[in-house]
């Protein structure tokens, strides 16, 4: 490349930034000595064409070293050699032998020869790259701002949903961004309005045991670039442009993009893991560190903590979210293991964390989805406590009891109730909405809805640790066989369990979230940690929808129940409180009126009436491994008289009838067979 001209430059922004005649370049090291911009003409360049060392107050304001290269643009790689003291007993890990990413670089490039090990040499270590944000063609996309009263979630894996040949998309668009935008239909029919993808963030695909990919993604080395593995294009610019392709084509389609962000940590591990860019900068701003600085604090189970209360992390949390949002469009974040970000920075837990409250404030994010997972890998359980306002919660109460009700333990009834009308003995304080409680029956982390009616134990051999790894807590119960099986009544069985969660799950008041190919059937296997399943285990099988259309027509009729426009305006601008007051809910057991709170109980019925007095519904829920008579009550002056709509022991489509559909059902008494739910409904005024 010809010989560019440097000037000092600003300390501000931060990153790489274009301007007329040049770019600006800051980055913050706040021990550094010197640092050394690194200009290279390719990914795979093992000697920088250019580079410039910044020394002295000229090139170092604060602990900002900052220049303007003139003669450069967007599309040039770039990364930095920080020098300074190296002490590793002191938290100190400045090593010029090392190139560094730009913590706010906004894309990367990896070479061929990238390998996760300590060191990061030139000639196999990412460079950043030069972005000018603005130069895409958003056609007046923006983001969608649905209430989340009105959502449904969906959670997917980019690469797992049309990696597998049986999709249908072909290369080089399988498995990525592009590959998704091909199955929006899909989506679409299913009734869903929000996709929840799991980390875009780049991440190291080599951070995984014995050879085994990191599929899930959440080793994040950047929180800017979206990850270049779900691109179908090379180069830098292809994973950022395709990403905006995918959000905007989304949104077209009436559906929100919800991130799965990871600031808890980063795929630099501890001491003994490849420095990228954070410990190469300033360790101990960036980290929760013990033992005076030598070691790792390890709130997340990845052998490190971002110091996300420390200012410099705040601000780089809080710019990276704005970017997200202002320059991606995305529609809302789950914040992984979101307790960590209220540790301080002893580690201990604080009522008031900074930065928890700099994103529930920021008015960038206003009206953006904030949903946390409100505890983390060291004890921290914060379900229903969280410690700000405008935050929705993984209700991971709802999951753990409706499994166990299911599953017929005892003891279970009156808890589930509570989360069939939305937790209000976990969210019904203050001024909370019914849709703080995010519910889940599956998600990426654990058993399918498949595997859980199907194995009663995990099955983790393949992940290379001798089955020590995922949960052994995991409420499931295989129906009577471990595993495949091809005996009739089993499967009938299994088949009706999981009509029987996602009938609650849908039913439930909340936000509810279907992991990604529960409605056809999706197994792992057994295996409830498939995070380094980069293949048929892990990925979406669309066969299953020759043999699995049973469960996709009851969820796509449970989604259109939910965006019932009168069902809606129900809830419009209600606290749950204020809705529970609402709704007339009438408790019963098989008797009217009697219900049983009782540990050996394991059914119940409900009769709700519509906020607005529309509709009425009467549940009846039968967890019971004997069948129960349920007494049925008058539906009520000025209502129709009841109809069926839901019975999860018939096969598609009567398990879920259509609201319009005319099926007369017993008006005193209701037969339910065992491990059945049943759903009757009348409206106002009606025939």
């Amino acid at each position: 490349m010809a010989f560019s001209s440097l000037a000092p430059g600003s300390s501000s922004p931060l990153g790489a930034t274009p301007v007329s005649g040049g770019v600006n370049f800051s980055i913050y090291s706040k021990d550094a000595s010197a640092v050394e911009l690194c200009l290279f003409d390719s990914a795979d360049a093992v000697e920088p064409s250019q580079v410039y060392r910044l020394e002295g107050e000229t090139y170092c304001t604060y602990h900002y070293w900052h220049c303007f290269v003139a003669g450069i643009s967007p599309g040039q790689v770039y990364g930095y050699r920080v020098d300074g003291p190296c002490d590793p007993d002191r938290g100190l890990h400045f090593d010029t032998n090392n190139l560094l990413l730009d913590p706010y670089g906004l894309a990367m490039v990896m070479p061929a020869n990238y390998r996760r090990t300590p060191e990061q040499p030139v000639e196999r270590s990412m460079k950043s790259v030069v972005v000018d944000p603005a130069a895409y063609d958003w056609e007046g996309d923006q983001p969608l701002r649905r209430p989340s009263r009105d959502s449904v979630i969906y959670e997917l894996h980019v690469k797992g949903f049309t990696a597998d040949p049986s999709s249908g998309v072909e290369a080089p668009n399988a498995g990525t961004y592009l590959g998704l935008i091909e199955k929006i239909p899909y989506l679409q029919d299913l009734g869903v309005t929000a996709v929840e993808l799991l980390p875009v963030f780049q991440f190291d695909p080599f951070d995984a045991p014995g050879g085994l990919a990191n599929y899930w993604g959440y080793q994040s080395i950047s929180f800017f670039v979206p990850h270049h593995g779900y691109s179908s294009a090379a180069g830098p610019m292809a994973p950022l442009n395709e990403f905006r392709d995918l959000v905007k084509a989304l949104h077209h389609a009436g559906i929100e993009v919800i991130l799965d962000v990871v600031f808890n940590h980063t795929a630099e591990a501890d001491a003994d893991g490849p420095t990228f860019c954070y410990r190469g900068l300033a360790n101990s701003d960036y980290y929760l560190l013990k033992d005076d600085g030598a070691g790792y604090a390890d709130y997340t189970g990845c052998f490190n903590t971002l110091n996300a209360n420390n200012p410099i992390v705040r601000r780089l949390i809080r710019h990276s979210l704005r970017y997200w949002v202002e320059h991606m469009h995305v529609d809302g974040f789950r914040f992984d293991l979101a307790s960590v970000l209220s540790r301080d920075e002893t580690g201990a837990p604080s009522a008031l964390p900074p930065i928890l409250w700099d994103i529930d404030t920021d008015p960038v994010l206003a009206g953006t989805k904030l949903i946390a997972e409100a505890w983390d890998a060291a004890g921290l359980y914060q379900v229903g406590k969280f410690v700000a306002d405008n935050w929705q919660e993984w209700n991971g109460r709802f999951r753990d009891d409706v499994r166990h009700f299911l599953k017929g333990d005892a003891g279970m009834v009156r808890k589930v109730t509570q989360r069939l009308i939305g937790s209000p003995d976990i969210y019904g304080y203050e001024n909370r909405a019914d849709e703080a409680s995010v519910n889940f029956i599956s998600c990426h982390d654990g058993f399918t809805l498949a595997d859980l009616v199907a194995y009663n134990g995990k099955h983790n051999i393949a992940n290379g640790e001798t089955n020590r790894d995922g949960s052994d807590d995991n409420a499931s119960w295989n129906c009577g066989i471990e595993g495949p099986t091809e005996d009739p009544d089993v499967l009938q069985l299994r088949l009706r369990q999981r009509r029987n969660f996602l009938t609650l799950l849908l039913l439930s008041s909340g936000t509810p979230m279907i992991g990604m190919g529960d409605e056809i059937g999706r197994t792992q296997q057994g295996n409830n940690n498939a995070y380094c399943q980069d293949n048929l285990l892990s990925w979406m099988d669309w066969s299953l929808l020759d043999t699995e259309a049973d469960l996709r027509h009851l969820v796509s009729g449970l989604n259109a129940y939910r965006m019932r426009r009168d069902l809606v305006i129900d809830h419009d601008n209600f606290t749950l409180g204020q809705l529970l007051e609402h709704r007339q809910l009438v408790w019963h057991g098989v008797a009217l009126n009697q219900p049983d709170w009782g540990d050996e109980s394991r059914s119940f019925a409900l009769t709700s009436t519509s906020v607005r007095g529309r509709f009425r519904l009467h549940l009846m829920v039968n967890a019971w491994w004997q069948p129960l008579t349920f007494a049925v009550p008058e539906p009520g002056a000025a209502y129709g008289p009841w109809r069926s709509w839901i019975d999860t022991s018939l096969p598609s489509p009567n398990d879920c009838l259509g609201w319009d559909a005319f099926a007369p059902a017993a008006q005193n008494s209701c037969s339910l067979v065992p491990r059945s739910i049943q759903v009757l409904r009348t409206e106002f005024g009606s025939e």
